[in-house]
């Protein structure tokens, strides 16, 4: 059967909703003439006839827990303020469901999904413009899909021409991320309940891996592993897609290959993490193949590490993402030179950006339905200050190319990074992730044969 949700489910989208529409009008102060039009992710081929694995639009399900394809969702406010939804979905289709699973309907959403109204999907060109009609905001975001961009486009004309009838029509459209984002970065008591799942999950298979891993094996043997373990413990797919790097690889911020042998004496980087409930979990390790680091690599993963508990200290509310970033920043760059991958003073590597030939990427990022979530970074042109209920990943890192023929043979080939899941609150933040072994002793216990 399609899924279904009980009442508690059902009051928390509601209320999801309500929130939603409530914000969307208070900014227009015009007492409910906005109106907001989601579409759904639409359906991918892989090739030929062959769906990638569907996944429904983030804010979709996060205003409807709703997971069908070739739906749109409208919300706008009745006559008395309460918000209302109108779904268009498929309809009933037993020869389709025959195929592809049973389907909700228009009843199903009705009973199931909170639909004030229901209504096939193919009658999307002609109930779009009545809903329209004497509104004057219109929240869509313009550009995802063109095709479908066509149809609201379309809608609008059509409301337009009623005006000689005395109906308004929206002359204004606004990016409904600005309300929903806003909400989504804000995390509730399900998301977070998620979060924590996922990050138990995301714990098992690191530590998994950190078990099984031995020279000789290939890198996605372990990736399968990461795989199993997550579907074997109730995540519905991985976050995105795992990096599984060893030796060399693990210089590649965004190695995806995963087919290499792995060898005695070379480090394996893994950034894996599940998504459970629609919400992602996001985490790197770094560890030895033969389980004990050498000399060169204990010296970079100890400066990696100082660096990333230094993030750490500085998550707290009304410090900034660039406060995390300068605090890892300062650290690697003290360590670059101490270790005479580079040279001049702290403050000039720093000055002069010099660290990122090894650190070059940022240190954060919002992390919540979507592995790199939604809300923004920059309010009135300054970095946003951090507010419990926001969840970020601290993940500094130094990669030294195997290529980099400036510095000295052992140091080549090293790569190192180090990510936790961190929830700001009211004393600072909560490591999500913290279980994982992450000190040189617990990832050589963990390693250990």
């Amino acid at each position: 059967m399609p899924e279904t949700h009980d009442s508690a489910k059902r009051e928390l989208y509601k209320n999801r909703r309500k929130a939603f529409v409530d914000t969307m009008n208070a900014r227009g102060g015009d007492g409910g003439r906005a109106i907001a039009v989601l579409a759904a992710t639409p359906v991918f081929y892989r090739n030929s006839d062959v769906e990638h694995e569907y996944r429904q639009d983030s804010d979709i399900h996060y205003l409807t827990g709703f997971a069908e394809p070739e739906s749109v969702i409208v919300l706008t406010s009745g006559k008395d303020g309460s918000p209302e939804v109108t779904y268009f979905v498929r309809p009933r289709d037993p020869d389709r469901e025959v195929w592809d699973g049973p389907r909700a309907g228009v009843a199903g959403v009705t009973s199931d999904f909170g639909a004030t109204k229901a209504f096939p999907i193919a009658e999307l060109a002609t109930e779009l413009p009545k809903l329209l009609e004497d509104k004057e905001r219109l929240y869509y975001r313009v550009g995802r899909d063109r095709a479908f961009d066509e149809k609201v486009f379309a809608a609008l004309d059509r409301a337009r021409a009623r005006t000689k009838l005395g109906h308004a029509y929206p002359t204004e459209i606004v990016e409904p991320g600005t309300v929903v984002h806003e909400m989504r970065l804000l995390k509730d008591d399900e998301g977070l309940a998620c979060m924590r799942r996922a990050a138990e999950i995301t714990a098992r298979a690191h530590s998994a891996a950190m078990r099984a891993t031995r020279p000789g094996m290939f890198e996605y043997e372990i990736e399968g592993l990461l795989l199993d373990t997550f579907r074997k413990h109730g995540a519905e797919r991985p976050a995105y897609g795992s990096i599984v790097g060893s030796g060399p690889n693990a210089t590649v911020l965004h190695y995806r290959s995963n087919d290499r042998r792995m060898n005695d004496g070379e480090l394996l980087l893994i950034d894996a993490g599940c998504e459970l409930g629609y919400y992602a979990s996001d985490v790197t390790r770094t560890f030895p193949v033969s389980g004990t680091f050498t000399k060169p690599q204990r010296a970079i993963y100890e400066v990696v590490l100082e660096a990333q508990l230094a993030g750490l200290a500085a998550t707290k509310p009304g410090n900034t993402l660039d406060d995390v970033h300068d605090a890892c920043v300062r650290v690697i760059a003290k360590g670059l030179v101490s270790l005479g991958l580079l040279s001049g003073s702290v403050d000039s590597v720093i000055a002069e950006n010099k660290y990122k030939r090894f650190y070059m990427h940022k240190t954060s990022h919002w992390l919540g339905m979507d592995v790199h979530d939604v809300g923004r970074y920059h309010l009135d042109g300054k970095a946003r200050a951090l507010a419990p209920g926001m969840v970020l990943t601290v993940e500094p890192g130094i990669y030294i190319s195997d290529r980099e023929d400036a510095v000295a043979p052992e140091w080549r080939g090293i790569g190192v990074r180090i990510e936790d899941d961190l929830l700001v609150n009211s004393g600072g933040h909560e490591n999500l992730t913290a279980a994982i072994p992450k000190t040189i002793a617990e990832v050589e216990a963990a390693c250990a044969r």
